[in-house]
């Protein structure tokens, strides 16, 4: 999978990218990431890509001219590439998103700056806006390394084990069940029993009602998604 970053910022990737799950997918050749300054497609001398708004107002617009050019070059050669940007009013990053866009073979990620990009580019080169939160950073870097992170994982070969996959937080709107490992016991807290009990089936059951309980109780909006089976409706009784 190919990712193409368009930034202002291209020295806040390298640490980042060179760790972890992200660096093990590029070693691996599951994975190509390149980013671009996007200086370098401003045919200003000064290398300026942003301006004034019109219309006032404060802050300053990242220009067309250079956007243009930087998307049309990174996609020449792919033109059926999906290209994203990054923005607080777009549409907000979930797993399912994640999921779909791993299906991808080709991303671009424009990162916006200030007040964001010339709305001439999202009109016509924008496939598709996300928002990582309803709040605003300072910049786009964050928000598509977020998403690098999530896509990337999802990536067949990626993770040492595909089950993790399949049981982890959001992938059925459930967050996680409580993990322990050891000492058994650390200041006078000790874990579970039924961890201890090697009844797998018991474990399971009880892991699926600690999923249940802490979702309905810190996420009531997922909650509501959860198609809760007949077993679910049972463990949920007495909580």
């Amino acid at each position: 999978m190919l990712f193409d970053i368009i930034t202002i910022f291209p020295e806040m990737f390298p640490g980042i990218i060179q760790q972890s799950m992200v660096k093990r997918a590029q070693d691996k050749g599951l994975v190509n990431i390149r980013t671009h300054d996007l200086r370098d497609f401003s045919l200003d001398k000064h290398r300026k890509v942003d301006d004034s708004p019109y219309g006032g107002g404060p802050g300053m617009v990242l220009k067309a001219e250079p956007l243009f050019r930087a998307i049309k070059a990174v996609t020449q050669e792919d033109p059926k590439a999906k290209r994203i940007y990054l923005s607080p009013d777009g549409e907000l990053f979930s797993q399912k998103m994640a999921q779909e866009l791993a299906q991808e073979s080709h991303l671009v990620l424009v990162c916006g700056h200030y007040e964001g990009i010339d709305q001439r580019i999202r009109d016509t080169l924008i496939d598709q806006e996300i928002s990582i939160g309803d709040y605003v950073l300072t910049c786009g870097e964050l928000p598509a390394l977020v998403l690098l992170d999530a896509v990337v994982r999802l990536i067949p070969g990626v993770l040492g084990s595909e089950e993790s996959l399949q049981i982890e937080s959001f992938s059925d709107y459930l967050l996680d069940y409580p993990q322990y490992t050891r000492p058994g016991v650390f200041e006078g807290m000790e874990i579970p029993d039924i961890l201890l009990s090697g009844h797998h089936e018991k474990i399971r059951k009880w892991r699926r009602k600690q999923s249940l309980v802490r979702t309905r109780h810190r996420r009531p909006d997922l909650f509501r998604k959860v198609a809760l089976t007949a077993e679910d409706i049972d463990l949920l009784k007495d909580s």
